[in-house]
Formats: C-alpha cells, sequence, structure tokens
C-alpha cells in the first residue's frame, strides 16, 4: 500500500504547466500577512504597557488568551475547513483573524484586549489547516512536503517584516499605535480578496493545462472520501502526528517568546533594536523549511518510500537541533546566533515534513481536522512550555541549559512516536458502517 502511494510501479506523469506554484505563492503571501498580525502586539507590548500601565500579570493574561484561543480554534477550524472546503474556510478564518487584529486598535482595558486576542487567536487559528488542506488539493504526494516548505518558511517573513512594518505605519506615516493596528487591517482585508478570487481546486479553476491537471491527480484514488471526527480520534495515525506536535510546537514557541529575553540577559542586546542577529537566525530556519520540505519529496522521487523519506528527513531534522546543547556555554555572541539558527532550521524542517504525513494517511476530507488536532496538542503543549520555562529560570537564577538541553530530546521522541503508532505512515483503514 505504502509503495503504491508513493509511485513506485506507475508510469510516471511529466510534471507540466506551474499554475499550482501560484497557490503556494498565494498561501505564502497569506502565511506572511498571519504572522506579521500575530506578532505586532509583542513588538509593541513595551509602548502599550507604559501607557495602559500592565503588570506582568497583565500581559501574561494577555498571550494566555491568544495561546487558549489558538488551541482550542484548530478543533473548530479544521471541522469548518473539512466541511466547506479551503475556499471558504479559509475565507472565514482570514474574515475573523482580521476582525480580531483590528479590534486591538479600539482595546482599552486587559480585558479587551484579551478579547480581541482571542478573536486573532480563533481566525488564525485556521491557517495551517488550509494550508495542507490546500496543498493536498494542488499537489501529489511527491510535491507535497517541498511545497508546504515554501509556505511554511513564510511565517519567518512575516516575523521579520514585522519590526518595518511598524516603523512604515507609526514612523513614517505617523500613525499611533490605534491607528496602526486599524490600517494594517488592510492586509488582511486585500488577502481576503485575493483568496476568493484566485483559488479554487484544480478541476474547478478553468487555468490549469490538462498535463498539469494529470500531474496533480496522478496518486491512487483515494478509497474512503471523509472521515467525521467521532472516527478521526479513534486512528492512532491521527494520534501520531497530534503527539508529534505536542512535543515539538512548544520549541517554536519558546523562539518567539524567549529569545529576545535570552539575548537581552546573556549578550546584553535587544533584539527589537539590533536586527540582524534575529534576521540571521530566522533566514536560516527559512533554508531549513525549505531544504526539508525537498528532501523529503527528493527522496520519494529517488524511489524511496513514503515513510522512509519522511521519517529520514525528521530524523536529520532533530539532528539539526542538536547545536543547542552547547548555546549556554557560548560567550560569541555571533556564534550562537549561528548555533540558535541551525537548530531553527532543523525546527522547520521537521515542522514542513510533519506538516506533510496527514495527507500521506487520511483522505483530503479529513485533512483539516487532523491538522487541528495535531494544532490543539501543539497549543496545549506551547502553554506547558510557556509556565515550564518560567519556573525553570527562577529556579536556576535564568540558567537557560535544561531548557535547551528538553528541547533538543522532543523531535527523537516525535519520530519514535510516530513509527509506534503508524509504522509504515500507510492510509487509514476505516470500516464501513
Amino acid at each position: 500500500m505504502a509503495q503504491a502511494i508513493a509511485g513506485e510501479g506507475a508510469a510516471p506523469v511529466p510534471k507540466t504547466g506551474r499554475y499550482r506554484w501560484l497557490i503556494v505563492a498565494l498561501l505564502f503571501a497569506a502565511t506572511t500577512v498571519n504572522y506579521i498580525d500575530r506578532t505586532m502586539l509583542g513588538l509593541l507590548a513595551p509602548v502599550l504597557g507604559d501607557e495602559l500601565r500592565w503588570s506582568e500579570n497583565d500581559y501574561g493574561n494577555i498571550v494566555t488568551a491568544f495561546q487558549a484561543a489558538y488551541a482550542l480554534g484548530f478543533l473548530a477550524m479544521g471541522w469548518l475547513i473539512d466541511r466547506f472546503g479551503p475556499k471558504i474556510g479559509y475565507s472565514i478564518a482570514i474574515a475573523v483573524w482580521t476582525i480580531g487584529h483590528v479590534a486591538h486598535g479600539f482595546a482599552s482595558s486587559v480585558v479587551s484586549f484579551m478579547l480581541a486576542r482571542v478573536i486573532l487567536g480563533v481566525g488564525e487559528a485556521g491557517h495551517f489547516p488550509s494550508v495542507v488542506r490546500a496543498s493536498s488539493e494542488w499537489f501529489p504526494q511527491k510535491e507535497r512536503a517541498y511545497a508546504i516548505g515554501w509556505v511554511n518558511s513564510a511565517t519567518t517573513i512575516g516575523v521579520i517584516l514585522t519590526a518595518p512594518t511598524l516603523w512604515l505605519f507609526m514612523t513614517w506615516l505617523g500613525f499611533d499605535w490605534r491607528q496602526t493596528f486599524i490600517y494594517t487591517g488592510l492586509f488582511g482585508a486585500a488577502l481576503l480578496l485575493l483568496w476568493l478570487w484566485l483559488y479554487s481546486n484544480p478541476r474547478e479553476s478553468g487555468k490549469v493545462s490538462d498535463a498539469e491537471l494529470a500531474w496533480i491527480e496522478h496518486d491512487p484514488p483515494e478509497q474512503v472520501l471523509h472521515i467525521g471526527w467521532g472516527r478521526i480520534v479513534t486512528k492512532r495515525e491521527a494520534w501520531a502526528f497530534a503527539i508529534a506536535k505536542f512535543l515539538t510546537d512548544p520549541v517554536w514557541f519558546l523562539m518567539l517568546f524567549w529569545l529576545p529575553k535570552y539575548f537581552s540577559t546573556t549578550y546584553d542586546v535587544d533584539l527589537k533594536v539590533v536586527l540582524l542577529p534575529m534576521i540571521i537566525m530566522y533566514l536560516l530556519s527559512d533554508a531549513g523549511s525549505i531544504v526539508g520540505g525537498w528532501v523529503s519529496s527528493k527522496l520519494i522521487h529517488m524511489g524511496r518510500s513514503v515513510n522512509f523519506a519522511r521519517k529520514a528527513t525528521m530524523l536529520g531534522a532533530g539532528c539539526c537541533v542538536l547545536p543547542l546543547l552547547f548555546v549556554t556555554g557560548l560567550d560569541n555572541m555571533w556564534l550562537a546566533v549561528v548555533l540558535i539558527g541551525i537548530a531553527l532550521a532543523g525546527h522547520q524542517a521537521f515542522s514542513s515534513t510533519i506538516l506533510s504525513i496527514p495527507p500521506d494517511m487520511f483522505p483530503k476530507r479529513a485533512v483539516g481536522s487532523v491538522i487541528g488536532l495535531g494544532g490543539f496538542m501543539g497549543g496545549v503543549g506551547g502553554m506547558i512550555m510557556a509556565k515550564s520555562t518560567g519556573l525553570v529560570l527562577d529556579a536556576t537564577n535564568g540558567n537557560y541549559t535544561v531548557i535547551f538541553a528538553a528541547c533538543t530530546v522532543v523531535y527523537f521522541l516525535a519520530v519514535f512516536a510516530v513509527h509506534l503508532l503508524s509504522p509504515r505512515l500507510a492510509p487509514v483503514t476505516v470500516e464501513r458502517a
């Protein structure tokens, strides 16, 4: 079965046409907007904290509100995208998160900011289920991880572009923070219009050649068209993905929320002011995302099974995170930047590959729900990581050694869990009702 999925023994289909890569470009742009909207509050937090007199606990509650809504939103948005398809489902997600983003400009209390973050979190939870579902519609298995790798790389592009975006609106255009939240909502509105205009499935687009359509659809037909939530949660394959996300997603949340503090306390550098270290680390992570997806897809092109390609790539990605073990002993900041950048590249390579696994095992109309389950578990893991990190740093006087060491272990545990629960990454079997 797995060999058939990998395309072994089937006549080769020539790759002709490139319209499917326009969909990747559209998803890349969507990911960038998603992460700009997500990251803005973090960079504006010092200004808002002074003006609105937030305590550390107040800001912590605002962040927790987003993380909780983001985790729970995955379950709802995953189902929504499977029920209505990515065109309608993602349109709803974009509209919801844009409303939440603009609502920040009208917030004046901790509670109102928490409400704005909840709306933003629920909407943004629809992003990755839509990305993977759309990729499963537009790319055959041999190319899917590579396509997802390119889209996943835009997460860090969004983070990098947030500071220049704030400079453009607040310094060059002279807006205050409220106006900046409101007017940057135009990014989401433009994205929504582009999505409605450009996205459809390949057969309905009218812009895909017969040869490209044959390439997109050359995988063996799915035996099952749809699996409901009740059956998804009983499948070991779904939990293989969910446990891997639970273990590894917190590392990304840790890096997003704690790296600026680590560099500030260790090297007396503010990454919001000195952008070069952040740019180097995140560009390395972009390279990891793309290379990870390419390696996984290339191995399948070379005739290796999907099972081997995905798991070998994830193991290699986990090895790239091991340099974190040596970071806390370094006096040279730039060497630390390179080692952390390599670790981030390993995480993104792992992330691109693990996101390509649900379409390997589940029918297209169940992919959103499976991604939603994994995203929910990743969000729960992120909240546990945030709380644990604070406790460890308090107990060790700000020493990150234990935290970074834990980050290097989870990728190998994740691969073990995936292999234990799905030894062949074979398509799920569903008993007829």
